[in-house]
């Protein structure tokens, strides 16, 4: 089962989760492979948008916030467009858009080969706010896949704590980590802190000498947290992490979130909606693609489940009552 667990470093503005997708994740390479139009992602592809839903989750656990967190990276490589969604109560989905040939794609490619071949490749991350005021539009940042010297960054988890520093001013520590089986991340961030220091006067000294301290605390589980391995994280309980990684820090850890409460899949459509797609489209247009194909083909373009419908079933979808409802966005194969 999925999980989340977010914990704080007792005394210290110093707070972390960890995520461990699996039947989530399973079900979300599982559409994919499924799809006789598409087939399943290259193994480099698979590994990218793993990485992303886990980062996802962590980011969307660490905001007060009522909507979709997306998660984007789009660019000049093969992979042209990979993107992850997660909503506020940690529903989510993933996807991503090719271009060009992935056969000389080599294992473990980094965002440098897949996303940032010459240059163009970029980060967004969008929130979406589920009930927006008249005229309210999501708020969106975009930073490019380079670090503050210009250098190209292959690691998701580089890109993210890059933009994380300049978006929020926050250091912090991502590691991520996605295989066929498990997509799994640890974030360690530092908190803003506020106190009497900060507007007392005569403080500003006992202040300077506070924030030495809580600078080499945090260094000092930075480094802990970037100790932790690829194989470690994929292969590891959150448990055994934990407590390998800071057994000598006090920590005060929240309950786990698992089951409908945690990360699951979840993408909006389903054959009811396309049912009612199909019902918009007319009898006699439903009717001439049968009598072309036999059957017909709808795949979601988000998650790449697949429905279909023979000439049995589109009888029984104009026999039922229009609902009227929109339709998702598939597409008719």
């Amino acid at each position: 089962m999925s999980e989340l667990h977010r914990f704080l470093f007792e005394g210290q503005p110093v707070r972390g989760a960890i995520v461990r997708l699996t039947d989530a994740w399973t079900e979300m390479l599982r559409r994919r492979s499924d799809n006789t139009a598409s087939g399943a992602y290259p193994q480099p592809v698979s590994e990218l948008l793993g990485e992303m839903a886990a980062a996802g989750v962590l980011m969307q656990s660490g905001i007060k916030f009522n909507g979709a967190l997306v998660l984007q990276i789009f660019g000049d490589g093969p992979v042209k467009l990979a993107v992850a969604e997660v909503q506020s109560d940690l529903g989510l989905r993933a996807t991503a858009s090719l271009q060009g040939d992935m056969t000389e794609v080599v294992e473990g490619a980094g965002l440098d080969v897949l996303v940032n071949l010459h240059g163009g490749g970029r980060c967004a991350i969008t929130l979406d706010p589920k009930d927006k005021f008249p005229g309210q539009q999501p708020y969106q940042g975009v930073v490019p896949l380079v670090n503050a010297q210009g250098k190209k960054l292959d690691r998701l988890s580089d890109v993210l704590s890059h933009y994380m520093l300049q978006s929020e001013q926050l250091d912090a520590v991502l590691v991520l980590a996605a295989n066929d089986q498990v997509a799994a991340g640890l974030l360690v961030q530092r908190m803003p802190v506020k106190g009497e220091g900060n507007i007392a006067a005569g403080a500003v000294q006992r202040d300077e000498e506070d924030q030495i301290g809580r600078n080499e605390d945090y260094n000092r589980i930075a480094t802990l947290a970037a100790s932790l391995t690829r194989d470690e994280l994929l292969t590891l309980d959150v448990e055994t992490i934990l407590r390998r990684l800071f057994w000598e820090e006090p920590l005060l850890r929240f309950g786990p979130q698992q089951g409908d409460g945690g990360p699951r899949f979840h993408c909006s459509c389903s054959r009811e909606r396309v049912g009612r797609m199909l019902n918009s489209l007319g009898v006699e247009e439903v009717d001439s693609i049968l009598a072309e194909q036999g059957q017909i083909e709808v795949g979601c373009e988000f998650c790449g489940q697949q429905y279909r419908f023979d000439p049995v079933d589109a009888a029984q979808i104009f026999a039922s009552p229009a609902t009227g409802a929109t339709p998702a966005p598939p597409a008719i194969h």
